[in-house]
């Protein structure tokens, strides 16, 4: 099976910024390339941290209130340095979290929502930058057709992958929902079929309901067949 990987999806054309680029400067690139965060580079390149629009919105929200309404924000000592900074060496949350170009979507999805993140910079070995990953990036994954995930599952899982005879199994997709009807050897084959399908790239849903020919499941080999359901 194929899996679009950071490498196919990212975007090479990367805005950076270096550890003395100004708050003015790092907010108006923001603005001008309609993004959330932007890289801080050495002179090699090499990925030292990243400087988001949150990092920018604390030394508005350390500012008093010109109407004197709102209470003083007291903050933390290292998040009052962050307010106080003025380049992006002092804004920059360092070590930066990054991404390599061969991990799958999957992977970059769950980094993005571990560190609550919303791009991450691709980086190769040596730690320099590559590219730019974003969650607007990693959805073109659910752009696929159906067609082709219909293709994928009948040709790639279902014939090379599992060796099941063409026409056994009844693939249907709409919307990158799909759904599998016919009959398998072996029950435990059947948990492992909708793994799989869940496993190709724009597929939202598997749904199933298929049949086994043998409940290699118990020790007493079962007669006829049953119907066996499992949705997801």
């Amino acid at each position: 099976m194929w899996h679009r990987t950071v490498s196919d999806l990212m975007t090479t054309s990367v805005v950076r910024v270096g550890r003395d680029t100004s708050f003015k400067e790092i907010a108006k690139l923001l603005a001008e390339y309609d993004i959330t965060a932007v890289p801080v580079v050495e002179d090699d390149e090499r990925v030292v941290g990243v400087v988001s629009e949150a990092d920018l919105l604390r030394k508005e929200a350390a500012q008093l209130d010109p109407a004197g309404l709102l209470p003083v924000l007291h903050t933390a000592p290292g998040t009052r340095t962050k307010a106080e900074a003025t380049t992006a060496g002092g804004l920059m949350n360092s070590p930066a979290v990054t991404a390599r170009p061969q991990w799958t979507a999957v992977e970059a999805a769950q980094v993005m929502e571990r560190h609550r993140v919303k791009r991450l910079p691709v980086v190769d070995e040596a730690d320099r930058l590559i590219g730019m990953i974003s969650r607007a990036d990693l959805l073109r994954v659910f752009l696929r057709g159906d067609s082709a995930i219909r293709e994928e599952i009948s040709g790639e899982v279902l014939l090379r992958t599992l060796g099941m005879t063409p026409g056994a199994i009844t693939v249907r997709v709409v919307g990158g929902r799909v759904s599998l009807k016919g009959t398998v050897e072996r029950k435990s084959l059947i948990p492992v079929v909708v793994r799989l399908c869940q496993g190709v790239d724009g597929v939202v849903d598997v749904s199933a309901e298929l049949l086994h020919r043998v409940d290699d499941s118990s020790t007493a080999p079962e007669a006829g067949s049953r119907r066996a359901g499992l949705a997801t």
